[in-house]
């Protein structure tokens, strides 16, 4: 008798065992709807009541209570990188160099700016109604009234240099002055980086359809090609498939994905995902927002509320503003509804790849005084790339060797 209670013993040891693999290897994600174990020490949240001063309230749409005191919890270690049968994770490359790398896909979407103000002021006397085509051209590629004034006015005071000017002589004094207006000087580091021994937290907001949930993917890959330690929170609860397209993303590079149950509390999944960050001692914690229409109060609310639970475990070192550069002028708009609820801290123009207004970026950042700090120049994973003027001013103008 006391042989067959041993085995019985055993086999549902084993079972239970079977199970947390099934759930946890290789897939490196935290549901907080689900009490299974997903790595050898990293455990789901167990019901608990709410702590007021220190949680919000409404942990989960199943009622699940948030997690207990930080000091009660046990050391959270993030579970090894073990991928499922099939699946291959990615080692993404470095972030240093990309635009310039990716500069001749950007140059033959800008093509058309670049070439069109290189034949304009080769012409050997320029005419009032050659200096309005350049306004014309500046102005169709979204760079904006007072920045099409500016490079204007520079460059008729150039005009005799202009006239005697090479090809590549003219296209350098064009760079520069592109350059000069794209803010060469703004701080366009990325709030990532580990201090006082928490980790770097950045809201990612933006209305659907942007490429939100992607554009957090790629700079999850970003960083992690930089080899740092990186947990993704799939806050943008009311659409299940922006949780399950950021949990692929997580899978391809081997980092943590945390999330909830689809209409769940956007807040409590962003405090989840903080919270394992700090215990897990990672370099930045990433928090994908929902998305829904820029106009309703309700979501400039929510990101709000996000933003204050989320800073009772770590504070916010980034909050970037994911814009759709096809939208032109509209871009603006949007953002400045953005900055109404949260203090944005950057820019990141999505979809450069398709449109010939690439001047955007010059337009967001004067307009709101906040820097672009990444552009996406494709549908490919490591086709978001840290924004440098020179090296865009160059693209834009085109001709390079």
């Amino acid at each position: 008798m006391e042989f067959v209670l041993i085995a019985i013993a055993i086999l549902v040891v084993a079972l239970i065992a079977g199970v947390g693999l099934l759930v946890g290897r290789g897939r490196r994600t935290t549901r907080l709807d689900d009490d299974a174990i997903t790595g050898t020490t990293l455990t789901r949240p167990r019901p608990q009541p709410p702590v007021e001063e220190r949680r919000p309230s409404g942990a989960t749409a199943s009622g699940l209570g948030l997690p207990p005191e930080a000091a009660e919890a046990p050391p959270v270690e993030l579970p090894p990188a073990e991928p499922e049968p099939g699946l291959v994770f990615e080692t993404p490359p470095p972030s240093a160099g990309r635009l310039v790398r990716l500069r001749s896909r950007l140059a033959r979407s800008q093509s058309s700016l670049g070439r069109g103000l290189l034949t304009v002021l080769a012409r050997e006397k320029l005419t009032e109604d050659d200096w309005e085509e350049v306004e014309e051209t500046l102005l169709a590629a979204d760079v904006g009234l007072a920045a099409t004034t500016q490079i204007v006015e520079r460059l008729r005071t150039q005009s005799m240099v202009l006239a005697t000017a090479s090809g590549t002589e003219l296209r350098d004094l064009l760079v520069r002055e592109l350059t000069a207006v794209l803010g060469p000087d703004l701080d366009r580091s990325l709030g990532v980086q580990r201090h006082e021994g928490r980790p770097g937290v950045v809201l990612v907001v933006g209305v659907n359809g942007a490429g939100k949930t992607t554009t957090v993917g790629k700079i999850a890959r970003v960083l992690v090609g930089d080899g740092k330690s990186v947990v993704l929170g799939a806050a943008d609860t009311f659409r299940a498939a922006a949780a399950d397209q950021l949990e692929t993303w997580g899978e391809r590079v081997g980092v943590l994905t945390v999330r909830g149950r689809e209409g769940g509390d956007p807040a409590s999944v962003a405090f989840e995902a903080v919270r394992t960050g700090v215990e897990g001692e990672v370099d930045a914690v990433l928090i994908d927002t929902a998305g829904r229409l820029h106009t309703k109060s309700g979501l400039m609310d929510e990101l709000g509320k996000i933003k204050r639970v989320v800073e009772k475990q770590s504070p916010v070192t980034e909050v970037l503003l994911v814009l759709d550069a096809t939208t032109g002028q509209n871009g603006v708009v949007q953002a400045r509804v953005f900055t109404e609820a949260v203090t944005v801290t950057g820019i990141v123009l999505t979809k450069l790849d398709g449109t010939a207004k690439g001047g955007i970026v010059v337009s967001v950042q004067r307009e709101l005084g906040i820097p672009v700090k990444l552009v996406g120049l494709g549908e490919g994973p490591d086709d978001l790339a840290p924004f440098e003027p020179r090296a865009f001013a160059e693209a834009l103008v085109g001709g390079a060797d």
